[in-house]
């Protein structure tokens, strides 16, 4: 996907690493690129790059695909927002993932959080202990300096809402290339996606699928209809949808017959493609965009334990 006011080539269909196990994180990562994604989503915060790197550089290998036929997206978690932080946090990313560039770093979200190795600070009350010495734009001014360097070819956020676009997208020397944010027909986000359409911003959606959750999308009757009448999954319909309407989107298929399952999507009918836009519900899953904590990343205590 690539918008006239925007350098990257980012494929519409991605993978995204969120997955708790290192072993499975390996194993799905290989299938997915094997299926023929070759758009992965990473995190500093998802604490498994090390596993993503590994099977990215065993899948490159063994399918003889050069580095530069993937897009490769990693994010600056919340206790590195203070700009001198920025560099660093980018720089252990890419080693990470065993890589020499990285080809989008995201803000994962607008909130800074208390400077540290603690991702998840909280005080004596569990409350998150939140950084109010630095700004979005001085977080934003490090980032536009990734680039000048070289080995950060775009960048962009993530979690974040339109109000909040706006301002940074206005001051900003390096425009976004792409925001990350939860989309689905529960969740369309309509007014967002226009504003990114007419800026030249790549809309990126997560969660696509409702993140599996049950009852949910998977289940809706409209798309369990449509996915009876086009004689294809729930999934792959849902996918389609989102492409359909200018996203690119993030799926996390676990499995080789999964991935190729969501790899697999075709065009909806228009008057399939209406009736989805037509679905009354609204539902944010993610209450991230509100607090600066991903909903669907388990809280590590201090002690290391997850809660």
């Amino acid at each position: 996907m690539k918008t006239p006011n925007n350098p990257i080539h980012m494929p519409s269909l991605g993978f995204g690493t969120l997955i708790p196990d290192p072993a499975l994180t390996i194993s799905a990562t290989k299938e997915a690129l094997a299926a023929g994604f070759r758009h992965f989503d990473a995190a500093e915060r998802y604490r498994n790059e090390n596993e993503v790197g590994e099977a990215l550089q065993a899948g490159l290998a063994a399918g003889n695909i050069a580095r530069e036929d993937i897009f490769v997206t990693t994010k600056l978690w919340n206790t590195n927002h203070r700009p001198e932080r920025v560099e660093p946090a980018f720089e252990a990313s890419l080693k990470r993932l065993r890589l020499d560039y990285i080809d989008l770093y995201l803000i994962h979200t607008p909130y800074a959080f208390q400077p540290g190795d603690n991702q998840d600070p909280r005080d004596e009350n569990g409350n998150v202990i939140y950084d109010r010495g630095v700004t979005l734009l001085d977080t934003w001014r490090a980032m536009e300096r990734l680039v000048d360097g070289g080995k950060c070819r775009a960048i962009g956020l993530s979690d974040i809402t339109l109000k909040d676009l706006i301002p940074l997208y206005e001051a900003a020397r390096i425009k976004p290339a792409a925001v990350q944010i939860e989309s689905h027909p529960y969740l369309p986000e309509t007014e967002l996606l226009e504003y990114c359409k007419e800026k030249g911003i790549v809309f990126l959606a997560f969660a696509p699928l409702g993140h599996g959750m049950r009852p949910g999308l998977l289940e809706d009757p409209v798309i369990l209809s449509i996915a009876a009448r086009v004689e294809k999954t729930p999934a792959q319909v849902l996918l389609a949808w989102a492409v359909q309407r200018g996203t690119a989107i993030l799926t996390t298929p676990k499995t080789a017959d999964r991935a190729r399952e969501n790899f697999d999507i075709s065009p909806l009918p228009e008057d399939a493609f209406d009736e989805i836009n037509r679905i009354q519900t609204r539902q944010r899953l993610n209450p991230v965009v509100h607090t600066g904590v991903p909903g669907f990343i388990p809280q590590v205590k201090a002690d290391g334990t997850k809660g």
